[in-house]
Order: C-alpha cells, then sequence, then structure tokens
C-alpha cells in the first residue's frame, strides 16, 4: 500500500506510518533534550534521576548500560525494538552483542572513551542484508550517567534500526561515530585501545539459540587427569 492518501469507498484513508514518531532524529533529540534537562549545571546527570515517563516516546528505542570492565558494559535495561532485534531479552548482555566481531574492538574503545571522557557518542551502523534479513540502517547513541556512588558508570543512550527486522538475531558494523565533549568547547578525548578482546569471551557472546556457552577446558593426558585425583582414608 502506498504511503499516499488512498480514496477508499468515499473515505480518506491515512497510513498510520506518516504519524510515526520513532524516527531516528526525533528519537535522538528527545533523548538529548531529557539528559540536558537533568544535568542542572551539572556536568553529568545521575542514574538515580532518570525517569521512563521522561522519555515516554523513546522507550521502545532506549536502554541503560553499566560499565563491567575496561571498554566492555552489559545491558541493565533495554527497551522492546532492542530485544525485537537480538530475538530475546537482552538484560545482562554486553553491548557487544550487537556488533559483528569485526566492530567489536571499535565500540569497546570508543565505549571506554565515554565513561573516561566522559563524553558523547552516536554511530552511524549497517547490518549488511543475508538470507532472510534485509539490509538495516541503525543509529546509536550514548550518554554518560554518575552511578549511585558518583563514578561515571552508566550510559544511557538509545538505538534504532530502520526496516524489516527479518531474522534475529541482527547485528550491525560500525560505519562511522562522531564523538562531543559534554562541555561546549572541551577537548574530545581520542578513543585507544581499552584492552578488551575485540571478540568477547564465550561465556559473554549470546548466540542465537539463547543458550550461553562455556569456554572449552584444555585436552588433557591420561597421566595428568590421573595426577588430579587423590586418595582420602577414612579413619573411622
Amino acid at each position: 500500500m502506498s504511503d499516499d492518501i488512498q480514496q477508499r469507498e468515499g473515505c480518506d484513508v491515512l497510513h498510520l506510518a506518516d504519524f510515526d514518531p520513532a524516527r531516528p532524529a526525533r528519537i535522538f533529540a528527545e533523548m538529548r533534550t531529557y539528559w540536558q534537562s537533568l544535568r542542572n549545571g551539572r556536568a553529568i546527570p545521575s542514574r538515580s534521576e532518570i525517569d521512563p515517563k521522561g522519555i515516554r516516546r523513546a522507550l521502545d528505542y532506549a536502554f541503560i548500560l553499566e560499565r563491567i570492565a575496561p571498554g566492555a558494559a552489559r545491558f541493565r535495561l533495554a527497551g522492546r525494538h532492542l530485544i525485537d532485534l537480538m530475538g530475546m531479552e537482552v538484560r545482562g548482555m554486553p553491548m557487544a552483542a550487537f556488533l559483528n566481531p569485526t566492530s567489536r574492538g571499535r565500540l569497546s574503545d570508543v565505549l571506554e572513551s565515554v565513561f573516561q571522557g566522559p563524553q558523547i557518542v552516536d554511530f552511524q551502523l549497517r547490518s549488511p542484508a543475508d538470507y532472510g534479513r534485509p539490509e538495516l540502517n541503525g543509529k546509536l547513541l550514548m550518554l554518560p550517567l554518575r552511578s549511585d556512588l558518583g563514578d561515571v558508570t552508566r550510559i544511557i543512550g538509545a538505538l534504532i534500526a530502520e526496516g524489516e527486522t527479518g531474522m534475529a538475531p541482527r547485528r550491525f558494523d560500525i560505519l562511522r561515530e562522531t564523538i562531543e565533549p559534554i562541555i561546549p568547547g572541551a577537548k574530545v578525548l581520542e578513543p585507544t585501545p581499552s584492552g578488551f578482546a575485540e571478540e568477547p569471551p564465550l561465556w559473554l557472546a549470546p548466540r542465537s539459540s539463547g543458550y550461553v556457552e562455556r569456554p572449552p577446558l584444555p585436552a588433557e593426558t591420561p597421566d595428568e587427569r590421573r595426577a588430579r585425583f587423590r586418595i582420602i582414608r577414612n579413619e573411622d
């Protein structure tokens, strides 16, 4: 059906897509405006100040991250759009789960600069077409937050992919990023290698089946296996 107004049985038929508020620019503007409103003259707002009512239209695309290691963060909260892209609940997953392996190293470096700067980052993303998966273009916004302890270990942001999701999970490549200081005119902290592996450990990497894999145990020789056993005497 066309996006134009159509005549049907003497009535005007309008497409809801024409009035869809879920446009990346609009959602990102709402997130930025809300984040700015919480600052109240401070550099960075606190996680405890976040009220879902303040980002009502952005909730399906919003998330909150928690830093768990240099260059690594996991989802504490995530909206419906992120769940649909992954095909499962994403709370507790690493942010890197949404990126293809070749882009995870860059994500790790930029992510750490958001915490250390602190600063704002806006990513342009693309998910290549594949069987059952149309090409998707996406945008990712990250805004730093303070934890209850006062350190910058939280991020509020939004992830929006435009187009048909197709088969989940959908993972993205980073095309480019735009980094901004939180104070206009301040110097940007350039991302540097964070020390986190480009491919996250197996126990952090989600699989489409929903199961979590553990790293395989190293192979042992029979003598090595026997050396791990010891005899326990029962004195009774």
